[in-house]
């Protein structure tokens, strides 16, 4: 069963500056990761994973560089902000909250 992005639409910045808290990255490189954590069940569309850059970079949760590569394209490396941690944590918060609310409206819990 593959991952809908129905499901995940709304939270893929926030799935981006969780990967950049742990280390800076590329485009390409995230989206990998996204592969590999979900078992090839979910990835990113370039234009969507580049235009959630696009988003993060003017709101200054991310800064970007470019890297010094000798060999092969030259790769943009993005790095999270203060400021995108701030975020993040806020958007974890919210994530589990929403979590807990969909799991009594779905399964009946109280």
């Amino acid at each position: 069963m593959s991952i809908t992005s129905d499901i995940i639409r709304g939270h893929t910045e926030t799935i981006i500056l969780a990967n950049l808290a742990k280390n800076d990255s590329y485009g390409y490189e995230i989206n990998k990761v996204i592969q590999q954590k979900t078992d090839n069940k979910y990835e990113l569309k370039e234009a969507t994973l580049y235009s959630a850059f696009r988003r993060l970079e003017q709101a200054e949760l991310i800064t970007s560089y470019w890297g010094d590569q000798t060999t092969g394209a030259r790769r943009r490396y993005y790095s999270i902000t203060k400021l995108g941690l701030l975020a993040l944590e806020r958007n974890k918060n919210d994530w589990n909250e929403s979590k807990l609310l969909i799991d009594k409206l779905i399964n009946g819990g109280d």
